[in-house]
């Protein structure tokens, strides 16, 4: 006897002999886990499933048949002739059917095989040109992903160089501060800033991330004005900080043996998210930030920003870096925009004078990244 469950129907709680059991079927119930429905399950699973031969035996069989040479078909998928032989066989074997007459030099299809080329042959024809139109897409468009700081003080400006240089590559350049999936597809490249050893990606290192005080000539000759001597850097702390909190501000007063303490440090200023808005805050004259001079270099020469102590240029060990799959090296695009980046960061770093020759080193062509 087996116990049945209470509520069943016709069996209210009752133990129910085993002969009187009956296990009945409907097809038409599904449950939530197929997997317990077997009877359901495979019919499910045989109407869904293409009924093909192996797709290796089918290359082989289109190759050698479109070539009319067992030899020929070999070169052209990397296989031996005997592989093609093996792959053609089995195909013949599974259609009960021979597909070649096999002559001296040639291999001569059969009616069988005369029928069965065309729509093989059209059918690679569409799954060719399909990853064609990918490839095209995929090619007509670069996307670029970099830092705010970057893009606004450095690429922005020169970018419209290379694409002139390309006129059949769009170009896209977003900004952003956050981890991207270059292997997902979010960009084709990224430039970041940090200490490099990104797993599985090529690295090219661009430039030192080195910074200083700088601020607008007129906030400079106030301060100046206003204290009755040239400025020097033990007077940096009591003066309009932009970022007072930031790391490099603590980075630059020690490696000039400037006492600053907390106080200092936690006092209320201007708090800006990146570097890019802090040099325009300097500009106008907010304050003093600390800034890569490579980034503003422009600027500088404009007179637009001036640098009280150019001899004085600190570093945490950081560096901009263009970072992208190593799979995706040779891809024309990504080898055009790398070539064309690394030459006009070389470029920047060799007009570099007056003292500004600290700020970067020429970039390496190549840094694997360590696995």
């Amino acid at each position: 006897m087996f116990p049945v469950a209470a509520g069943g129907a016709g069996c209210e709680g009752r133990f129910v002999p085993a002969d009187d059991l009956k296990l009945t079927y409907d097809p038409n119930d599904h449950f939530a886990n197929q997997t317990l429905d077997r009877g359901h399950k495979l019919p499910l699973s045989t109407e869904l499933m293409r009924r093909l031969p192996p797709l290796a035996a089918i290359r082989a069989f289109e190759a050698a048949a479109r070539t009319e040479n067992f030899t020929a078909a070999a070169a052209e998928l990397g296989m031996t002739q005997a592989a093609v032989s093996y792959q053609v066989k089995s195909l013949e074997e599974r259609l009960g059917s021979p597909l070649f007459v096999r002559e001296k030099g040639r291999a001569r299809l059969t009616p069988l095989g005369q029928r069965l080329l065309p729509s093989l042959s059209g059918a690679f024809d569409a799954i060719e040109a399909a990853f064609a139109s990918h490839r095209e897409e995929d090619e007509s468009l670069l996307t670029i992903t970099t830092t705010h700081t970057f893009a606004n003080t450095w690429l922005a400006w020169r970018l419209g160089a290379f694409q002139m240089e390309h006129p059949d590559l769009a170009v896209r350049m977003t900004t952003s501060n956050e981890v991207c999936d270059l292997r997902g597809g979010d960009a084709d490249v990224a430039v970041r800033a940090g200490s490099g050893g990104w797993e599985g990606m090529e690295e090219h290192r661009l430039f030192e991330s080195t910074f200083t005080p700088m601020t607008s000539p007129e906030c400079l000759a106030e301060v100046e004005r206003k204290i009755g001597r040239k400025l020097e850097p033990r007077d940096l702390p009591s003066q309009n900080l932009i970022n007072p909190a930031d790391e490099w501000w603590q980075q630059w007063f020690s490696d000039n043996g400037v006492p600053a303490d907390e106080a200092v440090l936690r006092r209320p200023g201007i708090r800006l998210e990146n570097q890019a808005n802090e040099g325009h805050a300097a500009m106008a004259g907010q304050g003093f930030a600390p800034l890569t001079p490579l980034l503003w270099k422009g600027d500088i020469a404009a007179g637009r920003l001036c640098v009280p102590f150019p001899d004085r240029i600190s570093s945490r060990g950081w560096a901009y870096w263009l970072i992208f799959p190593r799979e995706r090296r040779m891809v024309p695009k990504v080898k055009r925009f790398r070539e064309w980046l690394l030459d006009e960061m070389r470029q920047a770093l060799e007009q570099s004078d007056g003292g500004w020759a600290a700020q970067g080193r020429v970039p390496e062509i190549v840094r694997p990244a360590v696995s």
